[in-house]
């Protein structure tokens, strides 16, 4: 494992980087950024379909005048991705201070400066609000918003998840044996030992507290599963179906709904096999909160998939033909 990129540099071209370039914060910033241009090019296609409207943003002329124009709501992308990074990393460290109280009790600032501390969902939902808040600054309809960051999101979240594997920060699965593998799946997706992780922890023995033992002979051991490969393959083949079906005439929220659905199926399915604590009802904290996501795009999909009653329309009425009046002459 490579938790910094400038130990790659070194073993690859024999030179050190004056300074270190951690393999997690770089592939999350791969991922904003990718993220940002997939939601770009989706706000510019809605714009022009006329499914959101022009925002006004201050620009300079050339001789440095401020004015008013309307443009394109992908104009705002990159201010809404820094907002979503910066309250999305918050509410991420919150959700995992929450989810490993007892460790923070113990060692409360280790707990909040460990740069592996962070909870996908934590940031998922406090992201979501600050977004949702912003977007209704700007006069932009939510679920529209939401509709158009849906694809980039999930494959955003995917390349995430490689630089979990790259840094060895604790999100890999519970142990795993070589000897239990099926033969056509290669030994690094079955069992993976995170060498240098960036926790610096034999993970064949290493147990995180609360979490779950290994069920497995100590002598079979091989290492864990690389659930976050799991993960990377899994977002990889949403995404292609939500941008292949994005431009479904549903109502709005329909995508998201979709998005939503298959995220809490991803993330229910992955931590079957993850080392993360039960917290209620034999679950873990994010199989209970993708469960919510679930029923809430199932919901959703429900609603905005009624199509919208095509209004009957107007037949202008003819004037009726006036007759002509009878001439006193007639009877």
């Amino acid at each position: 494992m490579y938790p910094r990129l400038t130990d790659l540099f070194q073993d690859l071209f024999g030179f050190s980087l004056p300074l270190p370039i951690y393999s997690f914060g770089f592939m999350v910033a791969t991922a904003i950024v990718v993220a940002a241009v997939l939601t770009k090019r989706e706000f510019d296609r809605m714009y022009g379909l006329g499914q959101l409207s022009a925002v006004q943003i201050k620009e300079k002329d050339k001789k440095g005048r401020e004015k008013i124009v309307s443009v394109s709501p992908s104009a705002l992308v990159w201010t809404m991705m820094l907002i979503a990074a910066g309250v999305g990393i918050t509410g991420s460290k919150l959700f995992h201070i929450i989810d490993h109280w007892d460790r923070f009790a113990a060692d409360p600032m280790g707990l909040i400066f460990n740069p592996a501390g962070l909870t996908f969902y934590g940031g998922l939902i406090s992201a979501a609000i600050a977004l949702a808040l912003y977007a209704r600054k700007k006069g932009l309809p939510f679920f529209r918003v939401a509709d158009g960051i849906a694809p980039g999101l999930i494959l955003g979240y995917g390349i995430g998840r490689i630089g979990c594997y790259l840094a060895g920060d604790g999100d890999w699965g519970t142990c795993s044996a070589l000897s239990q593998k099926p033969g056509w799946i290669p030994d690094f997706l079955w069992s993976e030992t995170f060498p240098r992780n960036i926790l610096e922890v034999d993970v064949t023995t290493w147990v995180p507290l609360g979490g779950r033992a290994c069920d497995l002979p100590p002598e079979i051991v091989t290492g864990a599963y690389p659930t976050m490969l799991y993960e990377t393959m899994m977002t990889v083949v949403i995404f292609a179906i939500l941008w292949g079906i994005r431009n479904h005439p549903f109502k709005a929220g329909w995508l998201f709904s979709i998005y939503l659905m298959f995220n809490g199926i991803e993330r229910f399915l992955i931590e079957i096999i993850r080392l993360n604590p039960q917290y209620a009802l034999g679950f873990t904290q994010a199989q209970l909160i993708a469960i919510a996501l679930m029923l809430t795009g199932l919901v959703g999909l429900a609603i905005a998939s009624r199509k919208q009653p095509v209004a009957a329309e107007k037949v202008p009425e003819k004037k009726a033909r006036s007759e002509p009046k009878a001439s006193p002459e007639q009877d």
